[in-house]
Order: C-alpha cells, then structure tokens, then sequence
C-alpha cells in the first residue's frame, strides 16, 4: 500500500491565491523600505556637506598686534662717533593669533623682516606654536635691528633731527589644519606693519595690515 504525503499534495487554487495576494502585499513594503533607505542616505550626506560647508569651513586665523616697543636703543654718543659697539636695538611686538576653525593651528617657525628706507636693517625669528581650537594665542616676537645697516641709510641723520624714525616689517606664517583626520588646509598669512619711532619719548606706534 502507498501512503502520500501531504508535502507531494499540489496547492489547491484557494492556497496559491492567498501566497499571491502576500507576495502582492510584500511588494510595496519593500519599495518603502527602499525609499526609506535612499532617503536616510540622502539626509546623511546633507548633514555632512552643511557641517563641511559651516561648522568644518577652514577659516583665515586673525592677527593681532597690540603693541610695539623697542628696548635697548641709545643715540646720545651718535654725534660723537657713532653708536656704541655691540649695542642692540630690539623690537618686540605683542601678537595675539586668534582662531575661529573648530581645530586647532599647528604654525611652523616664520621670519619677519625690518625695513628702514627700503633697506633691510634686521629680522626677527618666530618660533613655531601652536593655536588651539576657539582659542586666542598670545606671544611677544623679538625682532633685532643691526646699528650699522640702521646709520647707513641716507636719510638717518635727518630722521633723527627730526626726531623720529619710521621703520616697517614683513611677517610671513604658515599653518596647518586638520579636521577628522581627512580634511587638510594650509593657511597662510602676510603681515605688514609700519613702525614709527618718537626718540624723545621713546615710544613707538603701529599700524598694521593683515593679507591671506
């Protein structure tokens, strides 16, 4: 005797209706899912350019010179010689870097130049640093003038008897921010000061213009 199994039965029409009306149902669901995904994906990357386009942009640092004295200077043996030997003129400039960027600025060692009647007369080393995020980086910068180059412009005598001396520096800084470990920029900023000595009083005023 054989013995079906119910496994081997074929569908009966009632059953392959009801598996057609699932699969009809399962359709649209797959289609939002879908769509739910697409439009998940299409948020994501929104999200991701505003923060690259807003709180990511890299921004320019700004700078800062709050003052600039000069120490160490004496013109009384002027007209009896000269200036004394070994004697050092230095400008210090107080420089505050503020810096807007959500990371911070690692700053290499930069140079500023001094110039007295378009000549060359000293420089000064910047030593590198580092500007965190949201923060403001104060530091001094040393700039050292060399007295003979100062005496040998021709116009020193009369800028003397007038009184006062006019002097001008060229900053240059480069730095370098990096953002989620992807992001990369280099910043870099010029910086022109003109420097105005009143030997009587012995004070110096700035006027300063910043370039990126």
């Amino acid at each position: 005797m054989t013995v079906r199994s119910d496994s081997m039965r074929p569908l009966s029409p009632h059953q392959l209706r009801s598996d057609e009306k699932q699969e009809a149902r399962g359709k649209p669901q797959r289609k939002l899912w879908l769509w739910g995904c697409f439009a998940l994906l299409l948020t994501i990357t929104a999200v991701i350019i505003i923060l690259i386009l807003t709180v990511f942009q890299i921004k320019d640092p700004d700078i800062k010179v709050n003052s600039v004295t000069i120490k160490q200077i004496a013109f009384a043996n002027i007209t009896n010689g000269g200036l004394p030997s070994g004697l050092n003129i230095t400008l210090v400039a107080d420089v505050s870097v503020k810096n807007p960027n959500v990371a911070s600025i690692k700053f290499g060692n930069s140079t500023s130049t001094i110039y007295y009647g378009g000549i060359v007369v000293g420089e000064g080393r910047i030593p590198a640093a580092v500007s965190k995020s949201k923060r403001t980086l104060r530091m001094n910068v040393s700039m050292d003038v060399i007295p003979k180059k100062l005496m040998a412009v021709p116009t020193f005598t009369t800028d003397l008897i007038s009184g006062a001396l006019n002097m001008s520096t060229y900053t240059r800084i480069q730095g370098k921010v990096k953002l989620l470990k992807s992001i990369k920029a280099t910043v870099v900023m010029k910086l022109n000061c003109t420097v105005m000595y009143k030997i009587s009083s012995q004070t110096a005023q700035s006027h300063c213009k910043l370039r990126h």
